[in-house]
């Protein structure tokens, strides 16, 4: 068995916007993870508005607690950007929409302006945009990814890959990681299945993604760990804490994490979970 060359295991703290930063550090840290990464959105333990004092005492709180804000999740703005860069806070994590009403490839174009605006003060900063693919109206897989940001320096912009949605989307771990791989700054782990949700006016059948835990998804954590072990991957990954069924949020995430590090260090460099050598 080799060494497990992740830097940490992180969990994302959008379930718990109303405790205090003290109490939140010390539920992370109970829970078991290395490190977080926090919503810097309105209504969260640090807003927008005055982001930058608000990050450092949130690094400051976590510290406290021997952990670190491995990422935030957030909109880059310049301030936002520098924020980062003072706290020591490496990745802020996007996601891409498409409108309902907007052609794709000029919603990429727009993302890439936006981008190209981004990529001084990032790194000036020593700062890096992670792009999540996420189902739905978005960009919804890692190809989709690959196409918007392989042409930037991914010391600037990377790629954050996450499993669940590109189960959804039907996209299998080994081709995901390959796709994403020169890119990849972060792996976001959560899991989700498709379920009915009656019919449509024409009697077409409609459907729903309901978050579950890991071993209950359409994405394989085993596939996804092995193929980061593979490649000698030495991010985060990060357990994103979404589950539909909230009030077990706390028992589902602490259960993932266990499983997830069982899995990991199960993992052996010559024989991984398909066989190959």
């Amino acid at each position: 068995m080799t060494e497990d060359r992740r830097r940490g295991w992180t969990v994302f703290t959008k379930p718990w916007p109303d405790l205090a930063l003290g109490d939140l550090a010390a539920k992370v840290r109970q829970l078991g993870f290395d490190g977080v990464e926090l919503p810097i959105r309105p209504g969260f333990q640090v807003e927008p508005d005055g982001a930058g004092k608000g990050l450092a005492r949130a690094v400051q709180a976590f510290a406290n607690e021997g952990l670190r804000v491995a990422s935030v999740a957030t909109e880059p703005t310049p301030s936002l950007i520098d924020a980062c860069g003072i706290a020591g806070v490496p990745i802020i994590r996007i996601c891409v929409s498409v409108g309902r009403d907007d052609d794709y490839l000029a919603c990429e174009a727009v993302t890439r302006r936006r981008l190209d605006d981004l990529v001084k003060p990032l790194g000036e900063a020593g700062v890096k945009v992670g792009v999540q693919n996420h189902y739905g109206d978005s960009v919804s897989n890692a190809m989709g990814v690959r196409h918007l940001i392989e042409a930037y320096d991914p010391a600037v912009v990377g790629a954050v890959w996450d499993g669940a949605h590109c189960g959804l989307d039907g996209e299998s771990p080994r081709l995901a990681a390959d796709i994403l791989w020169s890119h990849l700054c972060l792996v976001n782990l959560k899991n989700a299945r498709w379920e009915r949700a009656g019919s449509d006016r024409f009697d077409a059948a409609r459907w729903h993604a309901v978050f579950v835990p890991g071993r209950e998804g359409l994405c394989s954590w085993p596939e996804v760990l092995d193929q980061l072990h593979r490649r000698g991957y030495e991010g985060d990954v990060c357990l994103t804490a979404e589950y539909s069924d909230v009030p077990k949020t706390d028992e589902y995430v602490a259960g993932d994490l266990s499983w997830a590090r069982t899995v990991a260090a199960g993992l052996d460099e010559s024989v991984g979970v398909g066989g190959r050598s």
